[in-house]
């Protein structure tokens, strides 16, 4: 790449500083789908979202350089595609949602690469081709060859099981407010690589390990390299004075249920689009394994009467595939 060009590069990203970490609705208009073609310029292979630049032919007959977003590197390991299933130079097809307020970005769906292959990252199936990359995992089941590993492993979630968020909560007439004045484009308070706290951090895509260490329970997650210590004590006095973005949390076990109390979390966020939570709100979660091995379930419970008129649940699952293991993160802006 030319010094001119990695300049030009520079600039244009520079015109994109609150993409690099966001719900995709917050910048994309996810009820448009567009079609662009034109030569990939570079690609940066990096969390929370994989990016490269294509260079398109418009109308007047000059190039227009679009900014192209798509999944994590997880969910594109998952599919079996490394970093050079696309490189400088090829020659491209691109269907994606387009980026808002008229900006030359698109959210990538289905890429149709140089030899007729298409990798298919949304959920509505190739556009162009028979040739489809990537596709084997999709929808995959958790493996039951280990049942008795219990809780303690790598868990994943699947691709196409759903946010953990719900699409409407009951708000108080503070948080609503709240709500309506947020902005995700100066507001959102994972923008730039900026880590999650509880309990946002649940809702997060990519692989979990569940450990034992003596009288902890280590839950290691490749998002953010975050850490998360339960302490499977009845003491709920935290260690130390402060109020980590995590919170304290102290588990037990009811039966085979792993039960976490979390409290004194220093992170004024419910979600990551624009719903508060209180530093008085109480946070429950329950881990149960499938009595095969092959998923585990999880439920939250979240009071705050200052923010919910009444508490709020919400679920998710993992699944188990052996191969899966902890990632550096490697989150870049």
């Amino acid at each position: 790449m030319t010094r001119l060009t990695s300049i030009i590069l520079c600039l244009f990203f520079a015109s994109f500083p609150l993409l690099a970490h966001h719900s995709v609705a917050g910048f994309f208009d996810t009820d448009s789908v567009i079609e662009k073609e034109g030569t990939v310029i570079d690609v940066y292979w990096r969390n929370p979202h994989v990016r490269f630049t294509i260079n398109v032919l418009n109308a007047s007959g000059s190039m227009d350089l679009f900014e192209i977003e798509t999944t994590s590197m997880v969910n594109l390991r998952r599919r079996k595609l490394t970093a050079n299933f696309l490189n400088p130079g090829d020659q491209i097809r691109i269907a994606g949602n387009p980026a808002k307020d008229e900006k030359p970005g698109i959210y990538a769906l289905n890429i149709l690469l140089p030899m007729g292959e298409e990798v298919v990252l949304g959920g509505g199936g190739p556009r162009w081709s028979e040739e489809v990359l990537g596709s084997t995992q999709q929808n995959r089941p958790g493996d039951t060859s280990s049942p008795e590993l219990g809780i303690f492993r790598v868990w994943s979630t699947p691709i196409g099981s759903g946010p953990i968020w719900s699409n409407s909560y009951p708000l108080t007439a503070t948080a609503a407010e709240s709500l309506a004045a947020f902005d995700p484009a100066i507001d959102s308070p994972t923008l730039n690589c900026a880590p999650k706290g509880m309990p946002t951090i649940m809702e997060q895509p990519y692989p979990m390990q569940l450990s034992q260490d003596r009288d902890t329970i280590v839950l290691k997650m490749e998002e953010y390299d975050t850490v998360r210590i339960i302490h499977m004590s009845e003491n709920k006095t935290p260690l130390a004075p402060e109020r980590p973005l995590l919170g304290y949390s102290v588990g037990h076990w009811e039966e085979q249920t792993l039960v976490v109390e979390t409290f004194n979390a220093n992170w004024p966020h419910f979600n990551r689009d624009g719903i508060p939570l209180s530093a008085n709100a109480e946070i429950i979660e329950y881990f149960d394994v499938a009595e095969n091995g092959s998923q585990l379930e999880y439920r939250m419970n979240v009071t705050d009467p200052k923010n919910f008129t009444e508490p709020v649940t919400l679920e998710k699952y993992w699944v188990w595939y052996p191969e899966v293991t902890i990632e550096p993160y490697d989150c870049a802006i």
